[in-house]
């Protein structure tokens, strides 16, 4: 689906974010919500060159899988007007061309539950050449740990989503994301039982 196909005839749209988007969506948007998407379930199996990694070590970032039994939680924006193309625009190049993701509509749920809304999604499939596919949570955190890009480390992408969640999210249980968290954490630390600032604060400190 391209940008053009998607704001044709559109003053608005809801934009789904999952990954980085929760906490650095970096385009204007008329406002947000905190909610989920069902049919899919989040994992670190797409690769990053660009933002968190490079060729030689790319990253780990998450994508979606579908499952009909899970449901992912993030932030969607609303953009309006003039926005909708420029944030389009914006995503185009971070998500897609830089990225590898393609897009597809979703029913995206509110948290406050005031109605679902249609809304963009970004999403790597397994046909794109940086998709890494799954791994145990160590391999994943080894990798994580050593891989930084234009963005920055990949350890900052992870912490800032799993504390996305404890804080926006607290009664949700994502067992995959705090899962890989806590193999990061190990790799630099004998001490499994920290506090979830002192959690935090190790592994900025790292980076």
């Amino acid at each position: 689906m391209k940008p053009q196909d998607i704001t044709k005839e559109k003053s608005s749209l809801w934009i789904f974010g999952y990954g980085s988007l929760v906490w650095k969506p970096d385009f204007e948007h008329k406002r947000r919500k905190i909610g989920y998407i069902r049919g899919y379930k989040r994992r670190f199996w797409h690769g990053d060159d660009f933002h968190r990694g490079d060729k030689e070590k790319p990253a780990r970032v998450v994508t979606l899988i579908a499952d009909e039994e899970a449901c992912t939680w993030g932030v969607a924006y609303e953009v309006t007007e003039c926005q909708v193309e420029a944030s389009l625009q914006y995503l185009n190049m971070r998500e897609v061309v830089q990225g590898g993701y393609i897009t597809e509509m979703v029913e995206f749920i509110p948290k406050d539950g005031h109605g679902s809304v249609l809304s963009l999604v970004y999403i790597a499939t397994p046909d794109n050449p940086i998709y890494l596919g799954p791994a145990s949570d160590g391999e994943i955190a080894a990798q994580i740990a050593i891989c930084r890009g234009n963005t920055g480390h990949n350890i900052e992408y992870l912490v800032r989503l799993a504390e996305f969640m404890r804080h926006h999210c607290p009664e949700v249980e994502d067992e995959h994301l705090f899962s890989i968290e806590t193999a990061v954490l190990n790799i630099f630390s004998n001490c499994r039982e920290l506090r979830s600032n002192d959690r935090k604060s190790l592994l900025l400190e790292v980076i």
